[in-house]
C-alpha cells in the first residue's frame, strides 16, 4: 500500500489484519468475516488482489462517511462465538441506517452512467444527485447512534480499542485510494490510471483527460482530512472509554456529510472531464462499470 501504508503498519500493526481479513469480504467491499485468517495462509497475489479491491471500494463508496468505515471495520474484528451474532446484527443495522445514503449514491452513479453512455450529461440532474448524497449522509450518524451504543456495550475494552485501530487503518487506506483526486499530487496513479488500464486509453487520451482534470477538479470543494481526523480522534477517545454515547459526538454529522459529499462531487466532475475524450465503446464500457458499482450493496455481501 506504498509509503503511507508502511507507516501505518509499523505504527499500529493493523493494516495486515485489515487486508488478510478482507480476503473473504472485499470485491469492492463484501460481507462479514469476523475471524480473519492467519497471514501465513495468504499468497502475495491474494494480498495484491485484496489490496486493489479495498482501494477500489474506498475510491467509489463514500455514502456513509465515517459510519461506513466503522461498519467495514467490523468485517475483520475478531470476537468470541458468543459475541458474533450480536456483532453481525449490529453491522447489518449500521448498513440499514446507511441505506438512504447508499440509495442516493446509487442514483448518482446511475445518472452519471446514463449521461456517459449517451454522451449527454445533464448538469442540473447531476448537481441535484450530488447534493442528495451529502444530505442523506448528514443524517446517517443520528440514525446509527443506537447501533453504535449497542456495539460499545457488546465489545470488551480490548475489542473496542482494536476496532478504533481498524477504523484508523481504513481511513489510511481511504486517503491512499483517493490521494490523486484529493491532493492532485499523484498524476500516475488513482482513478485515471485505473481507467487508462480498464479502457485501454491511448496516451493522447490520458494527456487530454489529465489536462481537463487539472482545471475541472478545482470546482470540487477541497477535502478537509484534518476535519475527518479530528472526528476520528473524538470517536476513538470516546469509544475506548468505559462510557460511550454516540449522540454526544457533535462532529459526526458534518464529517459524514463532508466525506460523502466530496466523494460524490469528485466522481461527478471526473465523469464530466472524461466523457468528451472517450470513444463510444469506451463510454459504454465505463457506464457499465459505474452501474456495477451502483448495484453493489455491502449489507448483503455482494461483490462489485
Amino acid at each position: 500500500m506504498e509509503y503511507l501504508m508502511v507507516l501505518i503498519l509499523r505504527k499500529i500493526g493493523i493494516i495486515a489484519t485489515v487486508l488478510f481479513g478482507a480476503l473473504a469480504t472485499v470485491g469492492c467491499g463484501g460481507g462479514s468475516a469476523n475471524t480473519p485468517p492467519p497471514a501465513t495462509a495468504a499468497r502475495a497475489s491474494d494480498v495484491d488482489d485484496v489490496s486493489a479491491g479495498l482501494m477500489e471500494h474506498h475510491r467509489h463508496h463514500h455514502h456513509g462517511g465515517v459510519t461506513l468505515i466503522i461498519a467495514l471495520s467490523l468485517d475483520t474484528l475478531g470476537v468470541s462465538p458468543e459475541q458474533r451474532t450480536a456483532v453481525e446484527k449490529i453491522r447489518s443495522d449500521l448498513h440499514a441506517r446507511m441505506e438512504p445514503a447508499r440509495v442516493a449514491e446509487q442514483k448518482l452513479a446511475a445518472t452519471l452512467a446514463d449521461g456517459l453512455a449517451a454522451a449527454n450529461l445533464d448538469a442540473a440532474s447531476v448537481d441535484a444527485a450530488v447534493a442528495q448524497v451529502a444530505a442523506a449522509a448528514a443524517k446517517v450518524h443520528d440514525a446509527s447512534a443506537d447501533a453504535l451504543n449497542e456495539l460499545h456495550a457488546v465489545l470488551t475494552p480490548p475489542e473496542r480499542a482494536a476496532l478504533v485501530d481498524k477504523v484508523e487503518a481504513h481511513w489510511a487506506v481511504w486517503q491512499e485510494a483517493n490521494a490523486e483526486e484529493a491532493d492532485r499530487a499523484y498524476p500516475e496513479r488513482g482513478q485515471l490510471a485505473m481507467l487508462a488500464t480498464n479502457l485501454d486509453l491511448t496516451q493522447d487520451q490520458v494527456n487530454k483527460i489529465r489536462a481537463v482534470l487539472g482545471e475541472g477538479m478545482k470546482a470540487v470543494p477541497r477535502l478537509d482530512p484534518q476535519g475527518i481526523a479530528t472526528h476520528l480522534r473524538a470517536f476513538g477517545d470516546a469509544f475506548r472509554s468505559d462510557k460511550f454515547d454516540a449522540r454526544l459526538l457533535t462532529t459526526a454529522n458534518g464529517a459524514n456529510a463532508h466525506l460523502a459529499g466530496w466523494g460524490a462531487a469528485r466522481l461527478a466532475h471526473f465523469i464530466e472531464a472524461v466523457s468528451p475524450v472517450l470513444t463510444p465503446d469506451q463510454r459504454t464500457k465505463f457506464a457499465q462499470r459505474l452501474r456495477e458499482h451502483a448495484a453493489h450493496n455491502p449489507s448483503n455481501g455482494g461483490n462489485q
